[in-house]
């Protein structure tokens, strides 16, 4: 029989979220008359808006027919959408020959996991995506550092706290690494500064680093003069990677649909085109995003689509507000939720697993345990706001039961 990947072996537990889906499974067999109101995974649940949906019938309807039948499409996704999103989305700051159109923003980790291989360094923000860390290691790197903590030999921690205002000591990053670095971040809503990103640009130029910049809330970003784009910092295009998604921004979380921006003249230690390289990999182990999703997502960067999905971010936005000071009221202190859909709530006295148990039992709401999302995590729980505005007033009502 062939040998199983030894990296499989070195993850602690199971996924995160599969994790709390099984304990809210096991609950609702104890519990059978119990009204779960999810809170914990982040997943959409607004309703597609009609000229989407209308744009995905017609190319269904166009697929049935002999002159508007097509088969495999090109791997890196059709130019114009390709060209929508360079125009769109980033103003012309990247060109749409360096934008990847994906299926979605965790596979596309996965991806560049193999592109970089097993003989990297990586560093990532703690609390962040377990999907940074989780597919490092099933890539190849080395065992358990800590059992405790859950750290890897080969990842170096950020630790991002209130103490440091989320943003960590980039003096931490190692030579020659791979940073994966996500704002606004997931689990804690916190947003990096234009200041803050040219010094973690600086940073990655210094130590001849790599920056995987996660993307996929940037619509959300409403304050200020926030970046939504690492590309908006003078010499990003030389130290960064940026992934991005429609998950979040338009309901995509089951249609999958993302992309990747590769600047060319992005390279390794040795001069080599990392460009050139993401390109074979795309080519080799992708036969390109779905084309009715595609299509979709041309609908989305129409001016009429763009108008429709900033009113479902502001839905969501309020949604976090109504969590938020619900839980301030309750004495609780909590972040984010300003220019992200998440609540980053301490829970002092309570590991992050009681909490989620804790919120389980006395409301029946299901959150998320910020020891999941690392380390730094632990002593926190999240809030999701991706909800329907009746749920969100019927768990805000339930949350009022518990003592702060």
């Amino acid at each position: 029989m062939p040998i199983r990947n030894k990296n499989l072996s070195k993850l602690k537990s199971g996924y995160l979220f599969p994790e709390i889906s099984r304990r809210k499974k096991e609950y609702l067999r104890k519990n059978p008359d119990a009204r779960i109101i999810s809170l914990g995974i982040g997943d959409t649940t607004l309703p597609i808006i009609p000229s989407i949906i209308d744009e995905f019938v017609a190319k269904c309807r166009e697929m049935g027919t002999s002159e508007g039948y097509t088969g495999y499409g090109d791997e890196c996704g059709i130019e114009q959408l390709r060209d929508s999103i360079s125009k769109r989305l980033y103003n012309g700051i990247v060109s749409a020959d360096e934008i990847f159109i994906s299926d979605g923003a965790k596979p596309e980790i996965g991806r560049l996991q193999m592109m970089f291989g097993d003989e990297n360094k990586f560093a990532v923000q703690d609390p962040s995506y377990p999907v940074y860390v989780d597919s490092a290691v099933i890539a190849g790197q080395t065992g358990l550092l800590n059992e405790n903590s859950g750290t890897f030999h080969g990842i170096t921690y950020l630790p991002c706290s209130p103490a440091n205002d989320f943003f960590p000591d980039l003096s931490l990053i190692p030579e020659n690494s791979v940073i994966f670095f996500c704002s606004p971040n997931n689990p804690t809503g916190a947003v990096t500064t234009k200041e803050q990103l040219k010094s973690l640009v600086k940073h990655a130029a210094t130590k001849k680093a790599i920056i995987i910049f996660d993307a996929a809330y940037s619509q959300y970003i409403t304050g200020g003069d926030l970046p939504r784009s690492i590309f908006e910092i003078p010499g990003a295009r030389d130290v960064a990677i940026e992934i991005n998604s429609f998950s979040k921004m338009a309901g995509f979380t089951g249609i999958r649909l993302g992309w990747t921006v590769v600047p060319k003249e992005l390279s390794y230690d040795n001069g080599e085109s990392v460009y050139k390289d993401f390109s074979r990999i795309n080519s080799t182990v992708f036969n390109g995003a779905s084309i009715i999703a595609q299509h979709g997502g041309l609908a989305v960067l129409t001016d009429r689509g763009m108008q429709a999905l900033s009113e479902q971010v502001d839905y969501y936005m309020n949604n976090a507000r109504l969590i938020k000071t619900a839980l301030d009221g309750l004495g609780y202190t909590t972040y984010g939720g300003e220019n992200a859909p998440y609540i980053w709530t301490k829970v002092s006295g309570l590991s992050s697993w009681d909490a989620f148990a804790m919120f389980l039992e006395k409301t029946h709401i299901v959150c998320t345990p910020g020891a999941g999302f690392g380390p730094a995590g632990e002593g926190f729980i999240r809030f999701s706001a991706f909800g329907q505005r009746s749920d969100i007033e019927e768990a805000v009502r339930r949350l009022k039961v518990v003592t702060a």
